[in-house]
């Protein structure tokens, strides 16, 4: 065994005589009688009490945690006393995020999950307080797409601590919590017209973003972050290495959504529309840090800048030009008419035109074709229409005569 029980209600005493003998101690009768010791793995005693009639259940106990440390499963019963709030603030600490995406899980875990969990043991949440936790979260109005975010950073959170060895199990992964789903959005792409009604209300120059958002597929930071020299017109294509972000309410130049830059096909109509837009907003040096606000200086030939010259806010551009547009083409606001509406608008030209879902996905920038699958595939041509247009052109005018293998054929 790893360690010993000792007995706090009796010492081992030798007699004069050289006889061992047994005799009561100050403790006799109060408190645990029973201590499980141990050595852990970092050389630390540990050790666990039990009452009077328990000391097989501490000999059983120790025999487990022989056991865990064997097979590298052993878990310092200490390391989950700390709290929630505890580790979350060393997690945080941990992580090597972008600048933006830690503001933000740094965020929801201060404002939705240590209000709620905060003082509670590592060592004591159960899924029953995921659980009554989602539901608060549902009571307070949180949308469910928000939700789901808010669970996915906390599930990581404690999916670390479980990898640290200070809780054995995630209770945000037990079959008893459901991770919240929001009600499948079915997305309706624009129609040419209204991408044409809406380019045209924008100020001039910012007209051209309609060009590279629907004609390239590029999101909305890309478009602002994008520079001259990243376009390869003689070659026909867009290199994508850049995005302005905020952090904090300040902005910096990133790489794109995902850390990966990328390269699209430059459709003529793109190219002669920012030939346009430079013929009368000449680009012109823009200096942002790079990653984060404390980043190093970074220069890049923005073709879009705002009234004073400098990198166009996104949500100043949103308030004075974009909502205006929408208001001015009768389209109604909301989350489904941002910017990212184009985006829709590119992918479902391409798709109409026969373009492959693994093409899609890369010009999209996303991270998996089958994300793009599950966001488009309603939006594909049917199966019934390809299986008619294929049979069709299979058969051309229709199927050629057969009058059989044994009919004698004319010279």
């Amino acid at each position: 065994m790893a360690g010993h029980i000792q007995d706090r209600w009796f010492k081992t005493e030798t007699t004069p005589g050289g006889k061992t003998v047994r005799t009561k101690t100050d403790r006799h009768g109060t408190g645990m009688r029973y201590r499980a010791r141990y050595v852990s793995p970092d050389g630390t005693e540990k050790s666990k009490s039990f009452p009077d009639g328990q000391k097989r259940r501490a000999e059983a106990w120790l025999s487990q945690v022989e056991a865990d440390m064997t097979r590298g499963h052993y878990i310092d019963p200490r390391a989950g006393r700390l709290t929630v709030r505890q580790h979350a603030d060393r997690w945080l600490a941990s992580l090597t995020q972008d600048p933006g995406t830690f503001v933000g899980t740094k965020q929801r875990i201060r404002l939705h999950v240590v209000p709620y969990l905060g003082s509670r043991s590592l060592d004591s949440l159960r899924p029953i307080h995921i659980r009554e936790w989602l539901r608060k979260l549902e009571d307070a109005g949180v949308a469910l797409s928000y939700q789901r975010v808010i669970f996915a950073n906390l599930n990581a959170m404690l999916g670390a601590a479980v990898d640290d060895r200070l809780i054995p199990e995630n209770p945000c992964r037990s079959s008893s919590v459901k991770t919240p789903k929001p009600e499948p959005r079915r997305i309706t792409p624009w129609s040419r017209e209204r991408v044409l009604a809406v380019r045209s209300e924008l100020p001039a120059r910012y007209r051209a973003v309609v060009d590279l958002a629907g004609g390239c597929g590029m999101r909305q930071g890309e478009v602002l972050g994008l520079s001259v020299d990243d376009v390869d017109v003689p070659e026909g294509v867009v290199h994508i290495v850049r995005q302005v972000k905020l952090i904090n309410g300040r902005q910096v130049f990133a790489l794109p959504k995902g850390g990966k830059a990328r390269t699209v096909p430059l459709p003529e109509v793109v190219a002669r529309a920012l030939e346009a837009h430079l013929a009368e907003f000449a680009p012109k040096p823009v200096t942002l840090p790079w990653r984060s606000v404390d980043g190093p200086p970074t220069t890049a030939n923005l073709y879009f800048r705002n009234a004073e010259g400098r990198a166009v806010i996104r949500t100043t551009f949103n308030t004075k030009a974009w909502q205006p547009a929408l208001d001015a083409s009768d389209v109604p606001r909301g989350r489904e008419n941002g910017m990212h509406a184009l985006r829709h608008f590119y992918a479902s030209v391409l798709l109409d035109a026969g373009e492959s879902i693994k093409a899609l996905s890369e010009y999209l920038g996303h991270h998996d074709p089958g994300f793009t699958l599950r966001t488009y595939t309603h939006l594909m041509p049917s199966s019934e229409k390809r299986t008619r247009e294929a049979v069709n052109l299979a058969f051309g005018d229709g199927p050629k005569p057969d009058h059989g293998p044994t009919t004698a054929q004319s010279d």
